[in-house]
Order: structure tokens, then C-alpha cells, then sequence
């Protein structure tokens, strides 16, 4: 006797009266599942289609939490640096800059102001050409409020800034620059002195007192603090500060702070916060997200597509089984429970697979990321291109499960059409040529 016909007949009574995915269903339904010989293939394409939904949901997860960690470690590290809010003169020069510095302090949700002295110079050192870089005079008990520099002193020491006469660079800075703590860098600045010849660049040396480094690689280049009288005389801006930059405690209420910080002023300024100066950039970084969600998307919808050929394959193999389940009692909803069943656990336990894997792999990237540069001799995720000098990766809850709706309604889906035809299968028609 045929090996289904045994087990209808074995459970015939519970094939006509159980309920929906009942125990019978259930072990049918697995019976399917496993491999034999003569269905060699259709086990071939469960398995591929197990792969691919485990590799895409794995995938997935890792694309977004790494996004996620890019653009979180992006806004830190930017945030940390700069301002969130930027207080510019409009109708005179910034001479009150510490009284208005101090009114701003005083605001609710504030963190602190600090008065800033902002330039461009070609800083060079023992080696190389020179490179681009940007001067902040800044007062060394403003700099010390700024954590991400404060706290991440390499050499050196931001103690007695202000009379140190010596300027605090990055780490990218030094090594490009070969410069060493005690170093001197000179810095050449464009808007010098009015001679009869013409403007005369400005020249003069600073010794290195501290070396930094905040983790970006845009900012530990090319960033140099100096105290912040020294970078009054050399930029032409004695007794004056140019802007002030105002740190808050919820960057995302800056709108809320405005008319408070315009008030506290108490006189004419212009405000400018961190999502107007960075709006292209961190709107790039969503619509890049957005775009890398859609086309991974993909991968998980071929899987699915391979469930649906793998299920058709399935039920004309087993179209006598499913004739001879029905003369046996078995309903249309039992044969369609059962194929969706058979179908619906390749997506789920691929969905699970994968979520074990994406996380896995999160919680690892970076020693991934060196294993593979160290299998290929390359620098992959080169902080020279990508700012970061470690990979990042953040996985966020609510995405999480998303992608794994996602993954289970596409599965789902895919098993709809395969089971439909089983249950709509005449044992008549099935049992002809037999």
C-alpha cells in the first residue's frame, strides 16, 4: 500500500473530524517537508528557497542597522563638534560676546555657548605640502565643555590652554603632517597684513600642546584649536568674537529654543541650526536607506517566488496522495491548511535563521570587517571615504520586526496559489490513470 494511503487509513476518523491544523494536518504537512529520494528536487528548491528568504532577512537587518549606526555615529560625532544652534551678528561686530554668551547660559534647556573665532588656513608641518585646515579660537574653559574633545586626548593636555600659546590638532593632522607632541605647525593665512605691495599672507608657528582624536576622520584632519585671544590677533579680530555656538540638550527641540536664545540676546542676530547646515547630507543618508531597503527587499522576494515553484512541483508530485486523502475524508480546507503549512514553515523558520544570523553578524561587524581586510590586504570601509574610523551598527526594534513582517507576509503569500491548487484538486480527475 501506498505510504500516504497508510496514513490516511491509519487516521481516517481524525481526517474527517479534526479541526483546523490539528494534529493530523500538522504531521502530513511535515511528512512533505522531508527529503526522499525520488523528490530530490523539490528538496533542492526548499532548500534554496530556505537559504535565500534566511540570507535576505539576514542581510536586511545588517544593511539597516548598519545605516542606522552610520548615521547615528555621524550625528554624534557632528553634534559633538559643532553647535546646534549658531548665534551670527547682523548689525554690528560680536564685542559682546562673553555677556552675551552668559545671558544665552542662562536660558532653560541650554547646555552652554561657547564664543568662537572661525578661519581658514594651509597648516604645514615636517612633511609634505601642507593641507587645508579649519582654525577655531576657542576660550580653554569653553573647550573643555566640548566632551568629545575633552575626553579624547591622545598626547598632551588642554591644561593652561589659554596661556599655552600652542595649538591642540587631530591625529590624521599629525600623521599627515608628521608632527609629534612639542612640534611646531605653521599656519598661513590669506587675509594678512595691507602692505604697499598688496596683502601679505599671514605666517606664524604654534607649537603642539595636544593631539586628539574625536573618531571622525574629516574632523581629526583638518580641525585646529587655538586659544581663542591668539586666534584674535592672528585673524584680525581683537576684542570680538565672530559667532557664537550654542549646545543643547535635545537637539531635536531647537525650534522650541529659538525665540528664548533670540531673546536672551538682547540684540539683533541670526540663528542657524545643525539640521539647515546639514540637510543635504543626512537627507542623502535617509533617501540612501530607503533606496538599500527596496532593492534588498528583492532578495527576500525570489525566495518567496521559489516557495511557490517548489510548492507546485509538491502538489503535482503528491496528486494521487492528495486524491486519495480526500476519498478518505480529508476536507478542501485540510489539503489547503496542509500545503500552506508546508509552505509557511520554509518562511518562518528561514525568517528565524535569518534574524540569528543579521544578529550575529551586528554584533560582530567589526571584527568581520577586520577579518576581511586582513584576508584581502585591503582597507575595506576606508575612514579617509566613509569618515568613521570603526564600521558601525545599531539595530533598531521596530525595523527589526518589520523586516520580519515582511518576511513572513511574503512567505505567506507565496503559499497561497500552490495550496489553493491542491485543495481544488478533483480525486476523480487525480485517480484516473491510476
Amino acid at each position: 500500500m501506498n505510504d500516504k494511503a497508510a496514513i490516511v487509513t491509519t487516521h481516517a476518523k481524525s481526517a474527517a473530524g479534526a479541526g483546523p491544523f490539528s494534529g493530523f494536518e500538522r504531521m502530513v504537512a511535515w511528512r512533505y517537508l522531508r527529503s526522499r529520494r525520488k523528490e530530490t528536487v523539490i528538496s533542492v528548491i526548499a532548500s534554496i528557497s530556505f537559504l535565500g528568504i534566511m540570507l535576505g532577512v539576514a542581510t536586511l537587518i545588517v544593511v539597516m542597522a548598519v545605516m542606522n549606526g552610520f548615521r547615528a555615529e555621524l550625528l554624534t560625532r557632528i553634534l559633538g563638534i559643532n553647535g546646534h544652534l549658531i548665534v551670527t551678528p547682523v548689525d554690528m561686530p560680536l564685542e559682546d560676546y562673553a555677556a552675551v554668551a552668559d545671558r544665552i547660559n542662562q536660558v532653560q534647556g541650554i547646555k552652554y555657548a561657547v564664543p568662537l573665532i572661525d578661519g581658514q588656513v594651509l597648516a604645514q608641518g615636517n612633511v609634505g605640502s601642507g593641507t587645508g585646515a579649519l582654525v577655531r579660537g576657542i576660550r580653554g574653559q569653553d573647550l573643555a565643555k566640548v566632551s568629545l574633545v575633552a575626553d579624547n586626548i591622545r598626547q598632551g593636555s588642554l591644561a593652561d590652554f589659554d596661556t599655552s600659546e600652542g595649538v591642540a590638532i587631530g591625529t590624521r593632522m599629525a600623521q599627515n603632517l608628521g608632527l609629534v607632541l612639542g612640534d611646531v605647525i605653521t599656519l598661513i593665512s590669506p587675509d594678512g597684513d595691507a602692505t604697499p605691495l598688496g596683502t601679505m599672507p599671514r605666517l606664524k608657528g604654534y607649537p603642539v600642546v595636544a593631539i586628539f582624536e574625536v573618531g571622525m576622520s574629516e574632523y581629526d584632519s583638518s580641525i585646529i584649536y587655538m586659544p581663542f585671544e591668539e586666534a584674535q590677533l592672528y585673524f584680525n579680530q581683537e576684542g570680538r568674537a565672530q559667532l557664537i555656538e550654542v549646545y543643547v540638550d535635545n537637539p531635536d527641540a531647537v525650534d522650541a529654543l529659538k525665540p528664548k536664545v533670540e531673546e536672551a540676546a538682547q540684540r539683533q542676530i541670526f540663528l542657524t541650526d545643525w539640521r539647515q547646515r546639514n540637510q543635504t547630507f543626512f537627507s542623502a543618508l535617509q533617501v540612501e536607506r530607503n533606496v538599500m531597503f527596496m532593492i534588498l527587499t528583492l532578495i527576500v522576494l525570489v525566495a518567496a517566488l521559489n516557495i511557490i515553484s517548489g510548492l507546485v512541483m509538491l502538489v503535482k508530485d503528491k496528486g494521487h496522495d492528495i486524491a486519495i486523502l480526500r476519498t478518505m475524508g480529508a476536507t478542501r480546507g485540510a489539503i489547503l491548511r496542509i500545503f500552506l503549512m508546508t509552505g509557511a514553515a520554509i518562511g518562518v523558520v528561514g525568517t528565524i535563521a535569518g534574524v540569528v544570523l543579521g544578529t550575529v553578524v551586528c554584533l560582530n561587524i567589526e571584527r568581520i570587517r577586520e577579518f576581511f581586510s586582513w584576508l584581502s590586504g585591503t582597507v575595506l570601509f576606508n575612514p579617509e571615504l566613509y569618515f568613521l574610523s570603526q564600521l558601525p551598527a545599531r539595530m533598531d526594534l521596530s525595523e527589526t520586526l518589520s523586516v520580519v513582517a515582511m518576511a513572513l507576509i511574503l512567505s505567506f503569500l507565496a503559499t497561497l496559489f500552490p495550496a489553493w491548487r491542491a485543495a481544488r484538486l478533483e480525486p476523480v480527475e487525480a485517480l484516473r490513470y491510476e
